[in-house]
């Protein structure tokens, strides 16, 4: 009894990989290896060179929309149409400067989701389930192992991330030092220069550790969905079917085959018999094929069964033990016996269509 229950315990432990079904079930239900560190640092990196390139254009049109609002707006009178009129231009020209940084971010997201996981549309995700608003599920998940270790990544990536960020401020600390003396115009153009480089550098570390953290994600996504031997049995029967329900299928198609030969036996020209074990029965047809082909071929109950059939349609039965046995075992059903055979399988026939006055 305790050895049983011990083999029922290990046959439970989920040890072994999941299969191609199983991943395939868990995808469907949105559960994917998956790092959100990844999309925040490749739409961050994105967002950076595209600041980089374009960031001197986006200064001078933000400049040109204050001074056009101070030389138009403030001398409009203050009316419902009027402030419409002025948030409406605002927000336009607004949204123009900040198209390119905004399109950026969205293709950047689009394209790192992509890259992890490819396309998957999946509403399982995003159900409500009572099990989600449960408080002691939910303190369970606080306080949980992965709870810790998504903690300690982020007190890693807070450190690495600031650690680079004060090596590339400290790198221009001269700069820096040194605005004062500089003109308002110049202070700025450095300034958003460092904020440029510390975010190209923060992205750049923060990409390095979003790929950690996908292996992480990825090994922790395969150990979620391992299954025991006992679930790869239950799926595996689910997708064959119960055995015994399988082998009842095949003893049909095995019925239904026999009775689609024996359907064939009174068009035989002759059968070949043992005469007590085998039986062939054999066909020329010249509109079919150039050698006489197998239209049923048995061997001991199978074989007496087309030899009752022959008989009751006058088929005419020739005993030869060796050439019945060679054909059982070289002819299938409903090809051309083997050439060697062509002689010997010609002399019967000829008997056969001299016996019945074909020839």
């Amino acid at each position: 009894m305790a050895l049983n229950l011990d083999l029922q315990f290990f046959a439970g432990e989920k040890t072994e990989k999941a299969t191609p079904k199983k991943k395939q079930d868990s995808r469907k239900k949105g559960q994917v290896a998956k790092s959100q560190d990844i999309n925040t640092a490749i739409t961050l990196l994105a967002v950076f060179m595209v600041l980089m390139v374009t960031g001197a254009s986006m200064l001078d049109a933000f400049l040109r929309l204050i001074r056009h609002a101070f030389r138009s707006y403030m001398l409009m009178p203050v009316t419902e149409e009027s402030v419409l009129l002025l948030l409406t231009e605002v927000i336009i020209e607004i949204a123009k400067i900040l198209a390119p940084i905004l399109g950026v971010a969205l293709l950047s997201a689009v394209a790192s989701n992509f890259l992890q996981i490819g396309f998957l549309f999946s509403t399982e995700s995003i159900q409500f389930k009572l099990d989600k608003i449960d408080p002691i599920k939910g303190f369970k998940r606080i306080f949980s192992l992965r709870a810790i270790v998504e903690l300690l990544k982020s007190i890693l990536k807070i450190s690495f991330v600031g650690l680079v960020t004060f090596w590339v401020i400290w790198g221009r600390m001269d700069e820096i030092m040194t605005l004062s003396q500089k003109t308002v115009a110049a202070a700025m153009a450095t300034i958003g220069d460092i904020t440029v480089r510390v975010g190209l550098y923060a992205s750049a570390a923060l990409l390095f550790l979003s790929l950690l953290d996908y292996l992480y994600q990825k090994y922790d996504f395969e150990k979620n969905i391992r299954m025991s031997k006992q679930d790869i049995k239950d799926e595996y029967k689910n997708i064959e079917g119960d055995p015994l329900i399988k082998s009842k299928i095949k003893q049909k198609q095995r019925e239904m085959a026999m009775q689609r030969m024996m359907q064939e036996v009174p068009n035989a020209d002759v059968v070949i018999t043992n005469p007590t074990h085998f039986a062939i029965a054999l066909k020329y047809d010249e509109q079919k094929s150039d050698a006489p082909y197998v239209v049923a071929k048995g061997v001991d109950f199978v074989a007496q069964k087309i030899k009752l059939a022959a008989k009751e349609h006058d088929i005419i039965m020739m005993e030869n033990r060796p050439l019945a046995r060679s054909l059982y075992d070289q002819a299938e059903i409903g090809q051309a016996i083997p050439e060697e055979f062509f002689k010997a399988v010609a002399e019967i026939l000829a008997f056969v269509y001299k016996t019945k006055g074909k020839i």
